[in-house]
């Protein structure tokens, strides 16, 4: 049987559609979801949208829309935009889908049945944007930390949750299982948030009817976090599938923007406590995609729109550079010069390139024909390209288990560099001009193809589109598999290439 992985993003609030700093986190989820059905695991990767935000009901309200109208109509247009991304899914959830609704309130029900939920007044600041509450001391300079602006001041009667009760049972996960928080800086600052003191947090809203309403209170609906985060139980079954929630939970990683950690590590920690529930392996904030320097920001307007990059060059190129020039750990700008940069150098004069030309060749030389290669055939480079390949894929799964997406990806480009190396010293054409019968030429092209064939398997995960279309090129069925990927001479002798179309035009 198969290892389980169950992988999950952030579900976002559908008041706007999603920019480029939400779509690094789908494609990098995506990207671990990929490799990972390409080392023989069993996948189930979920994303989904937060709908029953006060924002949300908000933007329904000015457009004059129901506010289930106005969130099935986006989160139509939030899975188009992931479509178009080739991020595959296995499910999209909705905060409004039936079986969330009953998730949310049997959740409420355990943990006020395990005496963590009371009732209180609530008096204090509260960001409509972040749709969360701040102490005094959390404010800079009195606005909102994220949103630089002035929070409401808000009081009513709500229920709360016994968070303040859950710090040492906290502190001592953390420190029992090191890897749990990642990167460590994130794991820091939450012990650092722990042991400053937590208090007890609002889980109700009176003052509003758009929610979940509390299981045993209708004059209450369930505050926006609490329900949110309950996504990622409700997509593994929970509570009506046992079988199925058996088998898929923990989550093995939910993967989040670095400022959304306090309430996955902390608040939804604690929640899972309460009621007796396994917790996720891990959480993995990642950093922030900046538009000169700045944070992007739908509500602000200056957030970059992902389907009309992609439209530049398509969405592989757009998903590439995503993942080779921000690591996935920390924070990184979006300059289209780098952009066109890493287009034009990575994947038109590399690798472009280099399919290209070898394809071209061995129609011209071998009428599209693979060509025999002999079981002896060695050079110093082809020996250099077997010791970085080998090196490679010893590493390879702890790097991604690691999220060093960009590390990866650069291990592969020095194969990718050193096979057009190997075209320039081998020089096939002049092969061929010596004697159109060398075997020496025939070793050359074949190997060159092998070459062609591994990386295009193990960028797979980053370019799913156009590794797809190489593989159509060369004229191949074989799986996206690490196992195919550690294999050398798969392709078969006087095999037929497929027709050659150039994969990256130049900028």
């Amino acid at each position: 049987m198969r290892s389980k992985f169950y992988i999950t993003t952030a579900i976002d609030y559908v008041n706007a559609l999603p920019h480029l700093g939400t779509a690094y986190e789908k494609v990098g989820a995506d990207v671990m979801a990929r490799f990972k059905r390409m080392a023989g695991y069993d996948v189930f990767f979920q994303m989904g949208v937060d709908e029953h935000s006060l924002n949300v009901a908000k933007q329904a309200k000015l457009k004059n829309m129901d506010t289930k109208h106005y969130c099935d109509a986006m989160a139509v247009r939030f899975e188009e935009v992931w479509r178009h991304l080739d991020i595959n899914y296995d499910r999209f959830i909705r905060t409004t889908d039936n079986d969330h609704f009953a998730s949310v309130q049997e959740m409420f029900k355990r943990i006020y049945e395990n005496g963590d939920i009371y009732t209180g007044k609530y008096s204090g600041y509260y960001c409509v944007s972040c749709e969360k509450f701040y102490q005094e001391k959390e404010l800079e300079d009195g606005l909102c930390p994220v949103h630089k602006r002035k929070p409401d001041w808000l009081e009513e009667k709500n229920y709360f949750f016994s968070l303040s009760k859950y710090a040492q049972p906290l502190l001592k996960y953390i420190e029992d299982n090191p890897g749990c928080i990642e990167p460590e800086i994130r794991k820091n600052e939450i012990v650092n948030v722990i042991k400053s003191g937590l208090e007890d947090v609002s889980v109700s809203r009176s003052s509003q009817t758009w929610g979940i309403p509390v299981p045993f209170d209708d004059t209450h609906v369930v505050y926006v976090w609490f329900d949110a985060l309950i996504n990622y139980i409700t997509g593994a079954g929970f509570p009506a599938d046992d079988n199925r929630f058996n088998m898929l939970w923990p989550a093995d990683v939910h993967v989040i923007g670095k400022d959304i950690t306090r309430f996955h590590c902390i608040i939804w920690t604690a929640m899972l406590m309460s009621a007796k529930l396994p917790l996720p392996k891990k959480v993995f904030g990642h950093g922030f995609v900046y538009l000169g320097g700045a944070k992007m920001s739908k509500s602000d307007g200056t957030a970059l729109d992902p389907l009309s990059l992609s439209k530049i060059y398509g969405p592989d190129p757009l998903r590439y550079f995503l993942m080779r020039e921000i690591p996935f750990d920390r924070d990184g700008d979006f300059l289209m010069e780098k952009y066109e940069n890493r287009y034009n150098a990575d994947l038109a004069n590399d690798w472009g390139n280099l399919v290209q030309r070898v394809l071209s060749m061995i129609k011209k030389y071998r009428d599209g024909n693979v060509p025999l290669c002999s079981d002896n055939f060695e050079t110093p480079l082809l020996s250099q390209w077997r010791n970085l390949h080998s090196a490679l894929m010893e590493t390879i799964e702890n790097d991604y288990d690691s999220f060093r997406f960009s590390v990866v990806l650069s291990k592969i480009w020095q194969l990718i560099q050193l096979s057009n190396r190997f075209v320039e010293v081998q020089a096939p054409w002049k092969l061929y001009k010596q004697s159109k019968d060398s075997k020496e030429l025939d070793n050359t092209l074949y190997s060159l193809l092998e070459m062609i064939r591994i990386a295009n398997i193990l960028i797979y995960p980053v370019m799913p589109s156009v590794s797809r279309r190489i593989q159509s090129q060369l004229n191949i069925d074989f799986p996206f598999s690490l196992d195919e990927a550690l294999k050398w001479g798969r392709i078969q002798g006087n095999h037929k290439l497929g027709e050659i179309i150039p994969m990256f035009p130049k900028a």
